[in-house]
This record gives C-alpha cells, structure tokens and sequence, in this order.
C-alpha cells in the first residue's frame, strides 16, 4: 500500500487569463452533497468583481472584433478540451450534485454538446437575426445583430456544469466577454472549466470566474457602469427585486431569474442569444 500523500489543490479564481487568490485572502470551504469536505475555494471581493470587470472590458475589442467563424472555432475547442478531462468533470459533478456516476457522466457529456451547439450558431446569426429591410425610397437598409458588451452572469447555483455552460457559452457566442459568479456550494466544475479556458484558445479576461457568494458580489456588478447586461439565474429569491432595480440605474440589459429551476439539458433555442445582442441598423444610399 502506498503511502504517499495526496496532492491537495489550491482552488483559486481566474482572471484575465491568470489564477489569483482573492485580494481579500479569504477562503471557504466546499463539501460534497453529503456534507464531506472535498476542498477550499477562494472567495472573491468586490475588489476581485472590479478587477474581473477590467479584465474583460478590455478583452472586449478583440473578441467581439473576431470573425464569427473564429469565435465557433475558439468555443468548438473548449468542448474538445472538456472532453479530454471528461472524467475530472464527472467526479466533481457527481460529489457535489450528489449524483451516480452514470447520470453525472450525462450531465457532462450534455455540457460539452452544449459549448458545441452554441460554437455552431457564431456564423449564423447574422443570417438569423440580421436582414435586409424594405425601405420607400433610394437607400439600402441593413439590420445586423452585434454584442452588447460585458455580461455579468450569476451561474446556475445546482446545475454545476451543465447550468454554468448552458448560461456562459451564449454570452460567448454572440462576441461579449464574461464575469461569472459560480455557485457557492458546488464551484469545483467551473474551477476547472477555468483550467479548461486557460488552456484553450479563449484570450484572456474573455471570461472571468470568480467563486464565492453571488449576495455579496451581485449587487456589485449588478450596480457597476461598466458592465453592460445581467444575468440573474444564479442570484439568491430575496435580493432579485433589489438587483433588477440596481441595474436600472445603468440601464443595463436584465435577464430575470426563472422561478423554478430550468430543465438545463432541454433545447435552449435562441432565448439566451438575443439579450446579450444589440440591432444595428445601417442605411446606404444606391448608386453611391
């Protein structure tokens, strides 16, 4: 029998393409749904949240400026690298979503068909969503679907993979760049997914992870001029009414929190592209 120690992890954030501890020095502990300690995370501050902001605000202009194509090409190779560490993905999803090992092994092998679905729709939503529009007169007018900017997302807090994919990847897809609050109790999958993302051809501050409380860091970003749209799955019932109203005042794009829990491994359709998507509309004169 051997009697080496284990090498324990030191779980951290990732921001812009790095993995810091939080300014804050803070940490908690994670355990598995039966209440068994599995690891210690680091918990993210404010400080963190702005840094996060800064990060993928100025990621912005080189992901969104990517050919459509590109960017299915950059999401594409996250789910071949999520494939690769498909067994690291089922064990923490099963230990902390307290799941058997076949249906955990389901839940990633539907998070990884779902950063490809989303990879696919890149190049054409502009075909979708975009048109040409009738115009009375001598001019072109042309309608053309573009990022909205950085998007806050408090991640689904019980669907550990498949929920974070399944809110993160269309944020990606449509050209924004992400700050994303896992969920507090069951973050190692989205830690990992970190790794996944550093070692993938994601440019750095595209998305940033912080773990930790979505309470404490959600009215933060929710109330931040710099962060353009909010996704509010993960955010806690009591303070949804207070988050919607903080990001009022910067007259951010809302996405409302579901009352129940989504069937995550259903058919997402268009529903989580078009909030993160602004219209614009061009008009050309002919013959010029």
């Amino acid at each position: 029998m051997s009697d080496r120690l284990a090498v324990r992890k030191t779980y951290k954030l990732y921001v812009n393409g790095a993995f810091p501890r939080s300014e804050s020095g803070r940490s908690y502990e994670v355990t598995d749904a039966k209440g068994h300690f599995l690891a210690n995370a680091a918990w993210a501050s404010r400080k963190d949240a702005r840094d996060a902001v800064v990060a993928a605000r100025g990621a912005f202009a080189k992901w969104s400026g990517a050919t459509a194509y590109n960017r299915g090409q950059v999401l594409y190779r996250v789910a071949e690298v999520m494939e690769g560490r498909a067994p690291q993905f089922t064990e923490e999803v099963a230990a902390g979503e307290g799941l058997s090992t076949s249906r955990a092994r389901a839940a990633v092998d539907a998070a990884i068909d779902r950063w490809v679905w989303y990879a696919g729709w890149t190049d054409k939503l502009a075909a979708v969503l975009g048109g040409a529009n009738p115009v009375a007169g001598p001019y072109f007018d042309f309608s053309l679907p573009e990022p909205t900017g950085v998007v806050a997302v408090l991640a689904p807090q019980q669907s550990s993979l498949l929920g974070l994919a399944s809110v993160l990847a269309p944020v990606l897809a449509g050209g924004n760049t992400a700050v994303v609050v896992t969920s507090r109790e069951r973050p190692l999958p989205a830690v990992t997914l970190g790794e996944v993302l550093a070692t993938s051809d994601v440019p750095a501050g595209v998305v940033n992870l912080l773990t930790g409380d979505a309470a404490e860091l959600g009215p933060w970003l929710a109330e931040h001029a710099d962060v353009d749209a909010i996704d509010l799955t993960g955010a806690p019932v009591r303070l949804r009414l207070e988050l919607e109203r903080s990001a009022a005042g910067t007259v951010k794009r809302v996405v409302r929190a579901p009352e129940t829990e989504p069937d995550w491994a259903a058919d997402p359709g268009l529903s989580r592209l078009t909030p993160f998507l602004e219209t614009k509309t061009v008009w050309h004169p002919m013959g010029v």
